[in-house]
């Protein structure tokens, strides 16, 4: 089987990478470019953990080709910060004790940046919603929401 050359755009930076057709983008993300952030939780799109933006539409990176990357921008959580400047909901996520093992903070982290920037003024319901498809087993989601309304708030310069 002959590899796919794949010419994208990941966190802004242009990246070049050989994939196998039927290969996920996870695993090129995590075992090809260096990126972990993205976590493998359960290979089947159900919890969340390996949650990246590709043109703007949030994805399980684990139900991506690889080669379906082409010419498309890919954001992962480590393009949330600014060099050594946590993005501001890195910050509350801290602030609130929103994360404990860590598996799904990443996912959680990539929905919430794309939500609030569909909705920079989400209700705790809509909060809710946009983050179903990422399954936390440790936080019981109440500082997780909590640090997210705190985040679109100080966005919002509320």
């Amino acid at each position: 089987m002959s590899k796919i050359h794949v010419s994208t755009s990941i966190n802004g930076d242009a990246v070049e990478y050989l994939c196998d057709p039927s290969e996920t983008l996870l695993d090129v993300l995590r075992n090809r470019v260096g990126l972990t952030g993205a976590k493998e939780g359960c290979g089947s799109g159900d919890c969340g953990a390996c949650s990246v933006e590709l043109d703007g539409r949030l994805v399980c990176s684990c139900l991506v080709l690889a080669a379906e990357a082409e010419g498309k921008e890919v954001s992962t959580v480590e393009g949330l910060a600014d060099g050594e400047k946590l993005h501001v909901l890195q910050q509350k996520m801290l602030e609130h004790a929103a994360l404990q093992c860590g598996i799904c903070t990443p996912g959680i982290l990539v929905a919430a940046k794309a939500l609030l920037e569909k909705n920079p003024d989400p209700t705790e319901t809509e909060v809710r919603y946009w983050l179903a498809g990422n399954l936390c087993r440790c936080t019981g989601y109440d500082k997780i929401i909590r640090a997210v309304m705190d985040a679109a708030a100080e966005m919002r310069g509320a």
